[in-house]
């Protein structure tokens, strides 16, 4: 069985104001894909964290204190899922790896958010992805790929379809650091990915159909890394 981790960004899962028509769709597709393979499912806090780091920020909060804002609300994002997966899922979010590890061995879907400050859940995913030893992972984001630039800055930006482990390290080499970056995928986690010949497919999360595709390891759109 095929062990898959999707990295699920929070600007998806959370996109509007009443996200559960999307998030109903996405749980059956995440039982259909369990039912072959086991999924670990890591959530992003996107634009409901990165309200509370401004106003954190604005306030004067310490750089950790504003990590764990953003931390909790990725374990809510997290609950928000299990709770759309109705009892496919761990009831639970796990804190930590060894917290999922676990879970995994009772439950084919586990669904946990970040774990730690100065942590992003990109780079959660990839160091849960190594630990799981896990076939591929997946990252639903709000673009359909990595592009050569900023597609919502440069209209000459071109995705890329496929690319190796080395060229997304040097992509996002020197990407914005601190509580509450957006890039398409974390510097850290492009590395640990490198180091362990996990792949990679980056895909537009708001497409169910096509995310699906990419959980199962089959065509889709999207940018295909790999070593």
């Amino acid at each position: 069985m095929d062990v898959v981790v999707l990295s699920l960004g929070g600007s998806v899962l959370v996109k509007d104001e009443d996200p559960s028509a999307y998030l109903s769709e996405l749980a059956q597709a995440l039982a259909e894909v369990s039912s072959n393979a086991k999924l670990y499912i890591v959530t992003g806090g996107g634009r409901i964290a990165r309200f509370y780091i401004r106003a954190g920020r604005a306030l004067g909060a310490a750089e950790q204190s504003l990590d764990m804002m953003g931390i909790d609300t990725t374990r809510l994002n997290a609950r928000l899922v299990i709770t759309a997966m109705k009892g496919h899922a761990c009831p639970e979010p796990p804190r930590d790896y060894e917290e999922a590890v676990r879970a995994g061995m009772s439950y084919p879907v586990v669904v946990m958010g970040g774990v730690a400050p100065g942590v992003t859940t990109d780079a959660v995913s990839a160091r849960l992805a190594e630990r799981v030893g896990a076939t591929r992972l997946v990252n639903a984001t709000s673009v359909d790929g990595a592009y050569t630039s900023d597609p919502k800055k440069d209209v000459c930006a071109k995705r890329i379809p496929r690319m190796s482990h080395a060229e997304l390290v040097k992509l996002v080499s020197g990407t914005a650091k601190g509580a509450g970056p957006t890039t398409v995928f974390d510097p850290v986690g492009a590395e640990v990915l490198a180091r362990c010949r996990i792949p990679l497919t980056i895909v537009d999360g708001r497409s169910v159909r096509n995310l699906k595709l990419a959980l199962e390891g089959k065509d889709c759109v999207g940018t295909v890394v790999s070593s």
